[in-house]
């Protein structure tokens, strides 16, 4: 009995994650995806594997110098494989070939994406092909716009890393050269905001598009897409303004994300990229700490559940708003899109935000000891809290934005940052039921005791 829950439904995902970042890391260990006279570390490309395969983007390494077209084409491969789920390309396979998907990935699935209630068959239809479709539609308007710059691979791999809210790029300064134009910002953030809000509201949108021909069969947005979408626009709409109103307000000519409406558009860009992606249009390290606050809150919270996005996600943010609000007004009850939330899901979100900051406090601790030369004694430059925070919390939230820090940590420094962005992209959540499937189940309870609190 006991060696059969350690695949079951909710240990499966953790495993087929942690198998494709074992894989990957085999595949960038190959001569054919280094330069010649060059060789990739094991801790590299763990790193490179584990930041694809969970769509994070953080990277030790300048991926356009450091990689051969195959070894790019490895990265993108396992960038896509991470942003639809390893589950749902196993399936998908088994599909093709046999027709037939064991219960145990079935489950799987549908607890990661949807919910336990749909067709999977159906769903892999829909879903691969309007991730496929909007992938295509986004590097086809990319090529189109700079043909130079975007060439045919670029342009694929930029759109797959965009919908997939991985913000790897194949220049070494990311996105910086284009903060200015509209055009390709417009794409990317089109892109990147349709991948973190997602599947099950990619699917009603779909469905209510062509009136039920294809998507889910609905004909309006269910409570929790317009949970979704409203709490993603007004988490968008306010970090532009803040990150827009401290920029704009910044002593001097040091105006880093532009002037004008040059700034107006950088900063919804990064606004919306921050709470998924890791692309940059501008310098990060040159934002003033109020701006990277507000990034870190954003990448804190985070996408939409059953997305490629990460952090603790935005249903989980208006359920702890909730909390908080009806704790002040002393209601007992929380009220969200006109329906209660039940007590179950607030004990969740309160539980998901604890092991959130538990988990930060804890890895921010360990990498304040490994990268400032605690543990060799060795002599290098001390490493601001401030940015091992930012660091830290990119990792977790698997968005990717840096400081600057990623290329200069240490071993065991990289090694937190690959556990944390494996945490992350699997959830807090699903490893700790992982772990409580392993245990045996209690058949009783303790009596109740009163206890004084606060």
């Amino acid at each position: 009995m006991q060696s059969n829950k350690v695949f079951s439904p909710l240990t499966w995902p953790v495993i087929s994650f942690f198998a494709a970042i074992f894989l990957g890391t085999l595949l960038l260990c190959l001569p054919k995806c280094a330069p010649p006279g060059t060789e990739i570390s094991l801790i590299d490309a763990c790193f490179l594997s584990a930041s694809a395969v969970c769509v994070t983007g953080l990277t030790p390494l300048n991926i356009s110098a450091a990689l051969t077209p195959f070894g790019q084409g490895v990265l993108l491969f396992l960038i896509q494989l991470g942003g639809l789920g390893v589950m749902t390309y196993t399936c998908l396979v088994f599909l093709l070939w046999s027709r037939h998907v064991p219960f145990t990935s079935r489950e799987a699935v549908g607890q990661m994406l949807l919910g336990s209630e749909f067709n999977l068959k159906t769903f892999l239809r829909q879903i691969v092909g309007l991730v496929f479709g909007i992938e295509a539609v986004a590097a086809i308007l990319l090529h189109l716009h700079d043909p130079v710059a975007f060439h045919p691979f670029s342009a694929v791999f930029h759109a797959v890393s965009a919908f997939c809210n991985a913000g790897f790029s194949l220049n070494a300064d990311s996105l910086m050269g284009f903060r200015d134009d509209v055009v390709v910002n417009s794409i990317i953030t089109a892109s990147v905001f349709l991948g973190g809000i997602g599947f099950a509201v990619l699917r009603e949108t779909l469905g209510l598009l062509s009136g039920g021909r294809m998507g889910a069969p609905v004909t309006c947005f269910s409570r929790f897409s317009r949970l979704v979408v409203k709490t993603s626009i007004f988490l968008i709409l306010t970090g532009s303004s803040l990150v827009f109103c401290l920029e704009f307000l910044r002593s001097g000519n040091e105006h880093t994300l532009g002037q004008g409406f040059d700034l107006a558009i950088t900063a919804f860009f990064q606004s919306v990229v921050a709470r998924t992606a890791g692309f940059n249009t501008v310098n990060v390290a040159a934002l003033s700490e109020a701006t990277l606050l507000v990034y870190m809150a954003l990448m804190f919270i985070g996408g939409a559940p059953g997305s490629c996005a990460g952090g603790i996600n935005v249903v989980t943010f208006r359920v702890l708003a909730g909390y908080i609000a009806a704790q002040f007004r002393g209601d007992r009850e929380i009220v969200l899109e006109e329906r209660s939330v039940p007590r179950s899901n607030v004990t969740r979100a309160l539980t998901l935000f604890f092991l959130y900051t538990t988990l930060i406090s804890l890895s921010v601790f360990l990498l304040s000891i490994t990268e400032n030369g605690i543990l060799r004694g060795a002599e290098r430059d001390r490493v601001s809290l401030m940015s091992i925070l930012f660091e830290e919390i990119s990792a977790l939230g698997t968005v990717g934005l840096s400081v600057g820090l990623t290329p200069l940590l240490s071993s065991e420094g990289k090694a937190v940052i690959i556990l944390n962005m494996f945490a992350g992209r699997v959830g807090l959540i699903s490893l700790l039921m992982a772990v409580q499937s392993l245990r045996p189940k209690k058949f009783y309870t303790h009596a109740e005791a009163q206890l004084p609190i606060g």
